[in-house]
């Protein structure tokens, strides 16, 4: 049997359990019907799920991707709809409950609470509503949740300084996993103890161990700071807030302070959540320099917002990263209990690294290991920018297969625009440069990725970007 019968009376018996079971809560909804269902507040609440689920034509559609979902059960005897309002409905919804049971596989009901509720009294599914509800994605990583909030508490325009200062990101719109990774083994024994800390943080509290929580990731650009940070917001569920240091001392004057503490109060709103402070280093830059007062001000407040934070009351996690810690002084420094080092990966890290970027490419006779030999030195972000351009320069020829040639061509051609990147232009002339192939060799290296920003939506896998 096709899914689309599957899926259109799994939301049909959803909304009608959901509707009638005012013990269950938005957090027992899948996240793709909550999003359907959701509804914004006429007042200055949060918005929310509502009954009754009234589950129409499109709403249908929308929740589960079949396009024409009355067609898809418009045979089973236990269903009709309604020609004017588009409404789809169960008419004995028992039947349907046990067609289900009869025809889905137990992951269905185990990744649906709703559905779990109804049925854990059954043994032959051995299903209950609590691993259910676990599983479930909490409304608080919602997308529309998160916009809710924002929207309810900072107004648009009286913090829409802050709120540049902010990207907020829900988890769903994160692509890349902590599996799409390579990481060192420090970095997977720093991310195995702060998930058990998250997990367990009733009982540090109890023992009295609070200050937790706080980590300083610290790396050359593009060795995976920031993508390892977005990756444990996909892999835990969490928003990610995050803030780039630079622009509150570099950008923004007069209430700037202020900022900074609000940029703070929206993590704990949005708790839990991780709060992913981007160039650290700032910090340092500002505290020693004779800069505008208000600036100083907003690194003092920025300071006493990373003390007062705290993932065991706050159900924050805090990551900060840096370039340059050789900037930091012992007042930065002093702020995290773990430091976790973001080096340029190594021989085998770079092999490793190539066969997960390239496993949904056809290369011809691929030799990872060949690669990774002629690319010491290189970033993840530097070797994704590599098998771009190998890949573009096939498209050229009208290919969408590569070979092991096109690749080593494509990593002696960023070497050369690497170098040319870096050459002293100084005493040229500036205007013979920009007219001729001088600059068009700048703008390729500007392309490499070495901000580990510029390609911040492009990919979603390992160690490219920071």
């Amino acid at each position: 049997m096709s899914d689309r019968p599957l899926d259109v009376v799994e939301f049909l018996l959803t909304a009608h359990i959901y509707s009638e079971n005012r013990q269950l809560d938005a957090n027992d909804l899948p996240p793709r019907y909550r999003r359907v269902f959701w509804a914004e507040s006429d007042d200055d609440e949060i918005g929310g799920v509502e009954r009754p689920l009234v589950a129409t034509e499109e709403t249908t559609r929308q929740a589960t991707g079949v396009d024409d979902p009355w067609e898809s059960v418009s045979d089973l005897m236990f269903t009709q709809k309604e020609e004017f309002s588009g409404r789809i409905s169960l008419t004995q919804p028992e039947m349907a409950l046990d067609w289900l049971v009869e025809r889905a596989d137990r992951e269905r009901f185990a990744t649906n609470p709703t559905l779990a509720a109804a049925v854990e009294d059954r043994t032959d599914l051995d299903v209950t509503h609590a691993e259910a509800r676990d599983s479930n994605r909490p409304i608080q990583a919602d997308r529309v949740w998160i916009d809710s909030l924002l929207e309810s508490y900072f107004d648009e325009e009286e913090d829409a300084e802050m709120l540049d200062l902010v990207s907020v990101r829900a988890p769903e719109e994160i692509e890349m996993t902590l599996d799409d990774l390579v990481l060192t083994a420090d970095q997977e024994g720093e991310i195995e103890k702060i998930v058990k800390a998250i997990e367990h943080r009733d009982y540090l509290a109890e023992i009295g161990l609070r200050e937790i929580g706080k980590l300083l990731f610290v790396g050359p650009p593009g060795t995976g700071k920031t993508t390892v940070s977005r990756a444990l917001a996909h892999e835990l569920g969490l928003p990610f807030v995050e803030v780039k240091l630079s622009m509150i001392t570099s950008q923004y004057l007069g209430e700037t302070a202020k900022n900074v503490d609000k940029t703070f109060e929206v993590a704990r709103r949005l708790s839990p959540c991780i709060l992913f402070i981007d160039e650290f280093d700032s910090v340092a830059k500002t505290r020693r320099s004779d800069e505008h007062a208000a600036l100083k001000r907003a690194v003092n407040t920025l300071l006493k917002c990373i003390d007062e934070i705290s993932l065991i009351r706050d159900d924050v996690l805090l990551i900060g990263a840096t370039n340059h810690p050789d900037q930091l002084d012992s007042a930065a420094w002093r702020r995290f209990d773990e430091i976790v080092n973001f080096p340029k990966p190594d021989y085998q890290m770079r092999a490793d690294i190539l066969r997960i970027v390239t496993r949904r490419m056809e290369i011809a006779e691929f030799d990872p290991e060949a690669v990774a030999e002629k690319t010491e030195g290189l970033t993840g972000s530097d070797l994704r920018l590599v098998l771009r351009e190998a890949v573009l320069e096939a498209l050229t020829e009208e290919r969408m297969s590569l070979t092991q040639e096109d690749i080593l061509d494509a990593v002696a051609d960023f070497e050369e625009r690497d170098n040319l990147k870096n050459m002293d232009m100084i005493d040229g002339d500036q205007e013979t440069l920009i007219a001729g192939d001088g600059g068009s060799a700048g703008g390729d290296g500007g392309s490499t990725g070495d901000d580990g920003n510029s390609h911040d939506h492009s990919h979603g896998h390992t160690h490219t970007h920071d």
